[in-house]
């Protein structure tokens, strides 16, 4: 196992261990990306749901960091047991650079996260829909009535959240083109056009 994921072991799933000095070594040497990208593969739980909330922090600061990663991101590691990780791809997922094919995709995983079992995984599928509504506002009336729904079934924090996330919809024009401001402008492809190296 390589070094940098040894540190992503030991303790239990309520500790992050030492995620935030990875975070700060993969943002000093972005080579390293690929090797903590891996660790959502490990073994060890622990490593991989340490790998997806070091791998949040640092897209969330680096975003171009996943394009190479968009497609195993969606189609695998989305599919994950763990709950940790899965909200950690539902925070990333908006930060993909998507065509519109590419948002359908992520569109059916967070709908999928909606009826998730982790109530968490749900609040996090909810703003990322939200997240991609900003970007491609043709898509705002049917995230809006996800929203809604929840607003009312959810948790007590989901309804919040819920009510809270409504609010901001209100204030996304409707654009009458298909796309908003951060339409993809690299070919229509699909995420296999950037997939990484394993």
């Amino acid at each position: 196992m390589h070094p940098i994921l040894r540190k992503l072991q030991g303790g239990d799933r309520r500790s992050i261990g030492r995620s935030d000095e990875v975070v700060a070594e993969v943002l000093a040497d972005p080579r390293l990306f690929r090797v903590l990208f891996s660790g959502l593969h490990a073994e060890d739980p622990l490593v991989r749901i340490r790998s997806a909330d070091a791998l949040e922090k640092i897209t969330a600061q680096r975003p171009q960091l996943l394009r190479p990663y968009a497609r195993r991101l969606v189609h695998e590691v989305a599919a994950s047991d763990e709950k940790e990780v899965r909200w950690h791809v539902a925070q990333m997922l908006p930060r993909l650079d998507l065509d519109r094919q590419e948002h359908k995709t992520v569109l059916r995983v967070l709908r999928r996260y909606l009826d998730d079992r982790s109530s968490i995984v749900r609040t996090f599928a909810m703003q990322a829909l939200v997240d991609l509504a900003r970007s491609s506002t043709t898509l705002v009336p049917a995230v809006r009535r996800n929203i809604s729904e929840l607003a009312v079934t959810g948790t007590p924090a989901m309804r919040a959240r819920g009510r809270r996330l409504l609010a901001e919809l209100g204030g996304v024009r409707r654009d009458s083109g298909p796309a908003g401001p951060r339409r993809s402008t690299r070919p229509r492809g699909k995420f296999d056009r950037y997939t990484a190296p394993r």
